[in-house]
C-alpha cells in the first residue's frame, strides 16, 4: 500500500496562539475583548452618522463608509474565533472553518489595500483639480470605483485560494499562528507548493505595491499642489484633509509588507503575530479616531447625531 494511503488526513488544525499560561489568556482574552468592541463601535458610528447625516454624502464619506465596512469584517474575520479559543483554552479549528479564514482574510485585506488606493485618488482629484471636483468625482463614478475594489480583492484572490483548497494535508497540523494565515498553513501541506508559494508572492506583491505606488504618485502631486498654495491657512486645511489618510495608508501598507517580507534574523513566531496584531486589530481600531477625531465636519456632524437621540429617548411615546 503507498505510504500516503497510510497517513491519516487532518480534519481540523491546532492554532498556537500567544501563551499555554491560562492566567496570561484570561488576561489576553479580556483585553482583545475589548479592543474588538471599541473597533466595532468605531467602525459602526463612521458608517450610521455618513448614513444618516445628509451633510456627510459627499463622495469622502461615501469611501470612508466602505472602509470602515471593511474594517468591521476585516477584524470580525480573525478576533471572534480567537477570543472564543482564548476563553474555553481551546486551540483548534475546523479544516473548512480555517480555509474560509483564509479566504476572507486575502479577499478583505486585497479590497481594502485597493479601497485606499481609491481614496488617495478622491483626495488628489479634490486637491489638484477642485474645480472639476463634483463632475469627476460623481455618485456613478465612485460606485463604480468601490464596486471594482471589491471585484478585484475577489478575483485576485481566487486563484491562490482555490489552489489551496486542492492542497493535502495530513501531517503535523498545528499552525504557528493565532489565525489561518495561507504562509503558516501551505507549510503543513504534505506535497509540493512551491507553485502556489510563487503565486501568492506575485499576487500579494500586486496587491500591497501596486495600490501602495498608486498612493504614492497621488500624494506627491498632492503635496506638491499644497506647496504651490500661496496662503498659510489654505495649505493647512489642504494639508489636513490628507494627513489622516497618510497615517493610516503608512500603517496599513507597512504592517502588510512586514508580514509577508520579514527582515533575517527576525524570530518568525513573535514578529509575525506582533504585526499581524497590529494588522488585524490595532490599525482597524485607530482608523475611526485617525479620520474622525481631528475632523470638525465629522465632529459637528457626531454631535448633532447625538442631540437628536438623547431628544428622541427623552420624547412621550
Amino acid at each position: 500500500m503507498p505510504a500516503m494511503e497510510n497517513r491519516t488526513l487532518v480534519t481540523e488544525f491546532i492554532l498556537w496562539d500567544f501563551t499555554d499560561n491560562r492566567r496570561v489568556e484570561i488576561l489576553l482574552f479580556t483585553i482583545l475583548f475589548g479592543t474588538y468592541l471599541l473597533t466595532i463601535l468605531g467602525n459602526m458610528v463612521i458608517i450610521m452618522i455618513t448614513l444618516l447625516n445628509p451633510k456627510l454624502y459627499t463622495p469622502m464619506y461615501f469611501f470612508l463608509r466602505h472602509f470602515a465596512v471593511l474594517e468591521v469584517g476585516f477584524t470580525t474575520t480573525v478576533i471572534p474565533k480567537a477570543l472564543a479559543n482564548l476563553a474555553v483554552g481551546q486551540k483548534n479549528i475546523s479544516v473548512l472553518a480555517c480555509f474560509m479564514q483564509v479566504y476572507l482574510y486575502l479577499v478583505l485585506g486585497a479590497t481594502e489595500s485597493l479601497l485606499l488606493a481609491v481614496m488617495s485618488i478622491d483626495r488628489y482629484v479634490a486637491i489638484c483639480n477642485p474645480l472639476h471636483y463634483a463632475t469627476i468625482m460623481n455618485s456613478r463614478t465612485c460606485s463604480l470605483l468601490v464596486l471594482s475594489s471589491w471585484a478585484g480583492g475577489i478575483l485576485l484572490m481566487m486563484a491562490p485560494t482555490l489552489a489551496l483548497f486542492q492542497l493535502s494535508f495530513c501531517g503535523p497540523n498545528a499552525i504557528d499562528h493565532f489565525f489561518c494565515d495561507i504562509g503558516p498553513l501551505i507549510k503543513l501541506a504534505c506535497m509540493d507548493t512551491s507553485v502556489l508559494e510563487l503565486m501568492f508572492l506575485l499576487i500579494v506583491t500586486l496587491c500591497i505595491f501596486g495600490p501602495l505606488a498608486v498612493n504614492v504618485v497621488s500624494f506627491i502631486n498632492i503635496i506638491s499642489t499644497i506647496i504651490c498654495i500661496p496662503s498659510t491657512a489654505g495649505r493647512q486645511k489642504a494639508f489636513s484633509t490628507c494627513a489622516s489618510h497618510f497615517i493610516v495608508i503608512s500603517i496599513s501598507y507597512g504592517s502588510c509588507i512586514f508580514m509577508y517580507v520579514k527582515p533575517k534574523g527576525t524570530s518568525e513566531l513573535d514578529f509575525s503575530k506582533g504585526v499581524a496584531l497590529l494588522n488585524t486589530v490595532v490599525s482597524p481600531l485607530l482608523n475611526p479616531y485617525i479620520y474622525c477625531l481631528r475632523n470638525k465636519q465629522f465632529q459637528d456632524a457626531l454631535r448633532a447625531g447625538f442631540r437628536q437621540s438623547v431628544v428622541f429617548c427623552k420624547s412621550p411615546r
